[in-house]
């Protein structure tokens, strides 16, 4: 299938890269191939994995000028879910926009880098930086989709019309078959009225594409990172790992895939199959 998902949100704190990790994590348990490439220079996708993206000798920043290949940097980062791949990143990636400025035909060269190996996995999600550069135009034109994270605040939809603007923009002059995949509300508290009108007001606007799984405000989600573990290991029974499991099955039905039987949680993790 390898089908090919930028979460993207030029606006920060909205629970991007949380999604992306949690994401990544769900599809593989449920036993699905997924490559998550962290295309963000502060690497917390990488960090949030247990690498630390200092130690790394090549990451996405060589792959992009074009010294390595990308299934040189491509690992399994956690042994519990050996469906899980990572593309990791380091903070050095930020000069990638500058060394690029130059080069032909540069929006495209992550587009060249997935055409050998998007068809190793069903799903490859790429964690864009908080903003409309390079690196954001790149995973736009790469992309079938793009999946955005809106948080349940009270700015939650400022900003949304510049990234639908570029989405507009790259699917005309670029990528002719992008798409929004789908609007997923985060942070969600429903005991909050304001959270409740945010949820009404994007499903209002954006209607089917607003995805039914909503991501509530959860301690457990914000404490994963720090262990170097997605949630649905740090704590499988926590409604964090619930969310981000239902948000998994329910893209695989939009793309119409069956969820295979989940890993058994164990007292250290998932059990292998």
């Amino acid at each position: 299938m390898g089908k090919i998902i930028a979460i993207a949100n030029q606006k920060g704190g909205v629970g991007k890269t949380t999604t992306a990790i949690n994401l990544a994590a769900s599809l593989a348990a449920l036993e699905r191939p997924t490559l998550l490439i962290d295309l963000d220079p502060q690497a917390n996708a990488t960090s949030g994995l247990g690498r630390e993206p200092n130690r790394l000798p090549s990451t996405m920043y060589e792959v992009l000028l074009g010294s390595v290949r990308i299934l040189d940097v491509i690992e399994r980062p956690i042994a519990q879910l050996p469906q899980l791949h990572l593309a990791p990143s380091r903070p050095d990636l930020v000069g990638a926009e500058i060394e690029l400025i130059h080069w032909s035909g540069r929006e495209f060269i992550l587009q060249r880098t997935l055409e050998d190996i998007k068809d190793r996995f069903d799903f490859i999600l790429i964690d864009c930086p908080p903003s409309l550069g390079l690196l954001t135009i790149n995973a736009l034109t790469a992309a079938n989709s793009v999946l955005i994270p809106v948080q349940c605040e009270y700015f939650a939809m400022e900003g949304l019309g510049r990234l639908l603007n570029t989405i507009r923009v790259v699917k005309e002059r670029r990528n002719p078959s992008l798409d929004i995949e789908g609007v997923l509300l985060t942070m969600y508290d429903p005991r909050i009225r304001l959270a409740n009108q945010v949820y009404a007001e994007v499903k209002r606007y954006f209607k089917e594409k607003t995805m039914r799984t909503l991501i509530r405000r959860n301690v457990r989600l914000s404490e994963a990172p720090s262990f170097g573990q997605p949630v649905i290991l740090y704590d499988p029974t926590s409604a964090g790992a619930n969310n981000y499991l239902a948000l998994a099955q329910e893209l695989m039905e939009r793309n119409g895939l069956t969820a295979s039987e989940v890993h058994a949680p164990s007292a250290n993790g998932w059990k292998e199959p």
